[in-house]
C-alpha cells in the first residue's frame, strides 16, 4: 500500500472545519471557563482571527450574532448567583441544554451501538438478552425463547415410536434481568486539578455533564448525584455543573464518601455505586467538625479515616469505582488499598478517554449485583 503525502493546506482545513466543530470549540471553551460568556467569547474572537475560521466568509462577529439570535447567550439582568452582572453575557436554558448534548455526542457517541445500556443481575427475567440455560415454559413465556432441541429431546425421552410433544415437554431460555441504578458521582475539586499545565477539570465537568445527559433522556429510572469533593464535600446540581471550579483545597476524600452513602440511602434503585473522578491522594479529613490537614505522603490517620468509608460503603452493597487521572505512585497506592477495602474497580485513564470508560462502567454494571 503507497501513501500519498502533500504539503498541509492550512486554508483548506480552515475552510473544512464545519459550524459544528465551531459550535463544540465553543462549547468546550465556556466548560473551560467555567460559564463565563465574556471569557469564552474574547478567548473564540482571539482563535477566529489568528486561524481565520472560514477565511472570512463567516466572522466572529456574526457567529456572536448567531448565538444571541438563537437565544443561547443573553446580556446579565443584575447579579444571578454566577458572578456575571448587568450588561455581561451570561448562558441561557438553551445554552446550556447545547453544552449537555454536545458533551453526550462527544464522549458517548462513538459508543452508543455497541453496548446495551441495561444494567445486568443474575436474576433471570423478561426484557434481556438470551442466556444458555433453560426452564420449563410457564404460561406468559413468548414462543421466540422456547429452546426447540431441549424440547424436542424432552418429548422423545417418553420413546421414539410415535412422536408426542405435551406442554410439560416445553423448555425457554432464561433471558437476563435488568434493574435500575442509582450513582454518585465524586469529581475532585483540589488544586492539583489545574495545576502542572493540565487542565482535568473541563474534562471531568465534560464526562459529568454527558452522563446526566444520558442518564435523564435514555435511562429515566435511573438516578445521578454529583458530589464536589476538596476540604470538604459537597453536593451540586447538574444545572451547576457547566460553572464549577476548581479552589486551593485539599481532598478530602472521606468527606465525599460519607456524602454519598447518605445521598444513596434514599435512593430505592437496586444497584448503588460510587464513581469518584480524582488526580490526588486524600489530605485531610473531619473530624468533630474540625479538619485534619497532611499533604506528604500518605498520612495513616487520614487514609485509615478514608479506609473506614470505603469498608462501610462495601457493608451497604455500595461498590465504588475509582478513575484516576493521574499515575502518581502514592496515589496509585492509596487507590489500591481502597480497591481492596471496598472489593471495588480502579481505572487508569487518559483524559481523553475518561468518558468512555465511566460510560462502559455504567452501562455494564458488572460488579453491583442483585441479591
Amino acid at each position: 500500500m503507497r501513501i500519498h503525502y502533500t504539503e498541509f493546506d492550512r486554508e483548506e482545513a480552515m475552510r473544512r472545519l464545519s459550524r459544528k466543530q465551531i459550535m463544540q470549540l465553543w462549547n468546550h471553551l465556556l466548560l473551560q471557563t467555567a460559564g463565563d460568556v465574556d471569557h469564552a467569547l474574547e478567548l473564540m474572537e482571539y482563535l477566529w482571527e489568528r486561524h481565520n475560521f472560514f477565511n472570512g466568509e463567516y466572522t466572529f462577529e456574526e457567529f456572536k450574532a448567531d448565538l444571541e439570535g438563537k437565544r443561547m447567550i443573553a446580556r446579565g439582568q443584575g447579579e444571578d448567583g454566577q458572578g456575571r452582572g448587568e450588561g455581561e453575557y451570561n448562558l441561557t436554558a438553551l445554552g446550556e441544554r447545547t453544552i449537555r448534548k454536545d458533551s453526550l455526542d462527544a464522549i458517548f457517541g462513538s459508543l452508543k451501538s455497541s453496548t446495551s445500556g441495561d444494567h445486568r443481575t443474575p436474576r433471570e427475567g423478561s426484557g434481556g438478552d438470551k442466556l444458555a440455560e433453560t426452564r420449563p415454559s410457564n404460561p406468559g413465556d413468548l414462543s421466540g425463547d422456547i429452546d426447540y432441541r431441549q424440547s424436542l429431546t424432552n418429548s422423545l425421552k417418553r420413546g421414539v415410536d410415535s412422536f408426542d410433544l405435551r406442554e410439560d415437554d416445553l423448555e425457554v431460555h432464561e433471558r437476563e434481568h435488568f434493574t435500575s441504578c442509582a450513582t454518585v458521582l465524586m469529581i475532585d475539586i483540589s488544586h492539583s486539578m489545574i495545576l502542572y499545565g493540565e487542565d482535568r477539570i473541563t474534562p471531568a465537568k465534560r464526562v459529568a455533564i454527558a452522563l446526566a445527559e444520558l442518564i435523564q433522556t435514555k435511562y429515566p429510572k435511573d438516578s445521578l448525584e454529583v458530589v464536589t469533593f476538596g476540604n470538604e464535600a459537597r453536593q451540586i446540581s447538574v444545572k451547576d455543573l457547566p460553572y464549577l471550579q476548581v479552589g486551593p483545597y485539599y481532598t478530602n476524600t472521606q468527606a465525599g464518601l460519607q456524602l454519598a452513602q447518605r445521598l444513596l440511602r434514599k435512593k430505592r434503585q437496586g444497584n448503588k455505586q460510587i464513581f469518584m473522578v480524582t488526580d490526588g491522594k486524600p489530605s485531610v479529613i473531619t473530624e468533630n467538625g474540625e479538619m485534619y490537614r497532611n499533604s506528604f505522603g500518605l498520612d495513616p490517620k487520614v487514609v485509615n479515616k478514608t479506609l473506614e468509608e470505603a469498608a462501610q460503603c462495601r457493608r451497604k452493597k455500595i461498590e465504588i469505582s475509582t478513575f484516576m487521572i493521574a499515575q502518581d505512585p502514592i496515589l496509585v497506592e492509596f487507590v489500591e488499598r481502597l480497591t481492596q477495602t471496598n472489593k471495588g474497580r480502579a481505572y487508569y485513564s487518559s483524559l481523553d478517554k475518561l468518558g468512555g470508560f465511566i460510560l462502559v462502567d455504567y452501562i455494564k454494571n458488572r460488579r453491583r449485583r442483585m441479591h
